[in-house]
């Protein structure tokens, strides 16, 4: 939303000396540029330089909202948005609005959540959309989706979701739930660039193997980190807990990520959460007098278990 005071005339819209121009043909011409972009380069042409000031910055609510001012010459618009930048934008708009020789050019405000689709390749405007016709179209299943984590304050939430096609899988992470879907979806199509829509192909010869790991793999596995869990007591003191598991996670081919608790346990001790990206999933909980020893409480406990599955026949 924004809102424009029109406190005196407008600067002149066209010169009649050598420099003569037109903000609607600099618009039309570089159809491109963003409304801060033309706005500027207006200020530059009249010698008024677009002023811009923060009204308000709500971002203690779920949706952050701000408002900004632009001043340029004598005329003052404000425009509001989830971000600094689109109220900018939106503010900016405004003014182009009133300064504009022709009213019915309008400006495309970019999603600051969203990638340029000008930049985007074509098939991937809607990666969701491609994956799912791409699944049909060579009798794959269905691709799903789950969201697996969800951190960060509230004015800059970022999510994780988890993309599994087949037996195989793909994470995303962006700062709304779709955006994390879409770059989920993306990761597949990026590998899935070189195979001709004619072509039937089986999944496993694109994908190559799986970013997870079962536990009919771990079981059966030949790799000498796993074995060697399985002779571990994992009671050594001073043992590198984070990194036997990264170790491992590097062997199997399955992601780890550690998700530190706000909240402080009943005993009053930091918590953390550790999530394999395993089939299915994996998440232990661990404690300790600090993040640190959270995370290698979290690590320890995920070892165990992995430890637990790899022996059993």
């Amino acid at each position: 939303m924004s809102q424009s005071r029109h406190r005196a005339a407008a600067p002149p819209l066209e010169r009649q000396d050598s420099g003569t121009f037109s903000l609607g043909k600099m618009i039309t011409a570089k159809p491109g540029k963003t409304p801060i972009q033309v706005l500027h380069e207006y200020g530059m042409k009249t010698k008024n330089i677009p002023v811009y000031e923060c009204e308000r910055s709500d971002v203690q609510i779920h949706v952050p909202t701000f408002t900004f001012r632009v001043t340029v010459g004598d005329i003052t618009c404000t425009g509001e948005g989830t971000s600094k930048k689109l109220a900018k934008h939106r503010a900016a708009e405004a003014a182009i609005n009133i300064l504009k020789a022709n009213a019915s050019i309008c400006f495309a405000v970019p999603d600051p959540l969203m990638p340029d689709p000008s930049k985007q390749p074509k098939n991937q405007l809607n990666p969701i959309g491609s994956l799912q016709e791409l699944a049909i179209h060579h009798g794959w299943r269905l691709p799903e989706y789950t969201l697996s984590q969800e951190g960060g304050p509230a004015h800059k939430r970022e999510y994780t979701t988890i993309c599994r096609l087949e037996s195989f899988m793909e994470t995303g992470k962006g700062a709304s739930k779709k955006q994390a879907k879409r770059n989920a979806a993306e990761k597949f199509l990026a590998k899935f660039s070189n195979i001709s829509p004619e072509n039937h192909i089986s999944l496993t010869n694109v994908v190559g193997h799986s970013l997870g790991c079962t536990w009919h793999s771990l079981r059966n596995s030949p790799g000498e980190k796993i074995n060697l869990l399985k002779r571990s007591l994992l009671s050594i003191p001073n043992t590198d807990y984070i990194q036997l598991l990264s170790e491992i996670a590097k062997e199997q081919g399955f992601n780890i990520t550690y998700l530190d608790i706000e909240e402080l346990s009943a005993n009053g001790q930091y918590q953390c959460l550790a999530e394999l990206s395993t089939s299915p999933i994996t998440v232990c909980h661990g404690s300790g007098i600090s993040c640190g020893n959270a995370q290698s409480d979290a690590a320890h406990n995920a070892l165990q278990y992995l430890k637990i599955i790899a022996e059993r026949k």
